[in-house]
């Protein structure tokens, strides 16, 4: 199992059945994850927007017996190596940390039955609505524009307004059977609405977000999630990208005719001089 701390933390929860309170406060110490072990409850309690009583109930429902307790767990599981990356710079924590990500998400694709589903899913979409506001804006655009050289219908949704509803209903309308959401902190509360109002239309959502916690969870029929890095002024993505690789890889394999129009693609670019090697 991998030593990042989100890792730990994430391995602590599971199991539990937790309150929408409990999951906000369990996601805010998965992306606060080095921090956790040294914050009062009443700094967690502040940096989740819960009260302090809901940090010390949480504490309780994962089976200690107070808050205390728990941050006490939590600094006897941190290794002491960890002590020693006060010798590397900013920029090399940052790295080390999305390293860390990386090696959390191979964990996790150890057991790949979530990502073949999602990937059977995606590829019986037709059309494929792939969603992505803001700071996810850039996943969803990436995995949109490789998946388009393979799947025959390809929306990307990342504007958000009035219209974004009427863009759902209209992949609905032309058949469209799965949602892809591409969620990333901060998570805007548009991207909520979305994949309510998605699921509500009868699609099937399934996101990639930072954490199993997250606040799209809730409207989300399939999660898969990999950790961003917290390190810099603004969050690293790493993993979140590569999981979306993973995705279209496990979508290929679902369409039959995938390889085909990848050399019918290569063939065209060739044609046209569109790449200089």
């Amino acid at each position: 199992m991998s030593d990042s701390p989100a890792a730990r933390l994430q391995v602590l929860f599971e199991g539990h059945r937790l309150t929408p309170t409990q999951r906000r406060i369990a996601h805010c110490m998965v992306r606060r994850a080095a921090d956790v072990p040294f914050l009062s409850s009443v700094e967690l309690a502040e940096l989740a927007g819960v009260s302090q009583p809901s940090v010390t109930r949480f504490a309780v429902a994962l089976g200690f017996d107070g808050y205390p307790a728990l941050r006490k767990h939590l600094r006897e599981l941190s290794p002491a190596e960890e002590a020693g990356e006060s010798s590397l710079n900013e920029y090399q924590q940052a790295v080390e940390a999305e390293i860390a990500n990386l090696r959390h998400l191979a964990e996790v694709l150890a057991d790949p039955a979530p990502v073949e589903r999602a990937g059977r899913l995606l590829a019986a979409s037709r059309p494929l609505p792939v969603l992505g506001l803001r700071a996810a804006a850039s996943q969803a655009y990436g995995f949109a524009y490789f998946a388009s050289k393979v799947h025959p219908d390809v929306r990307l949704l990342d504007e958000g307004g009035t219209m974004l509803a009427d863009r759902i209903d209209a992949a609905v309308r032309a058949g469209a059977s799965t949602l892809l959401c591409f969620a990333l902190p901060r998570h805007p509360r548009e991207v909520l609405d979305a994949l309510a109002y998605a699921q509500s239309a009868g699609l099937t959502v399934v996101t990639v977000a930072d954490s199993a916690f997250a606040p799209v969870a809730a409207h989300s029929h399939l999660l898969l999630p990999a950790a961003v890095g917290t390190g810099l002024a603004f969050d690293t993505a790493c993993a979140p990208m590569l999981l979306g690789r993973v995705l279209l890889e496990a979508m290929c394999d679902g369409l039959p005719d995938a390889q085909a129009r990848l050399e019918e693609f290569d063939t065209g670019a060739a044609a046209r001089g569109l790449f200089v090697e």
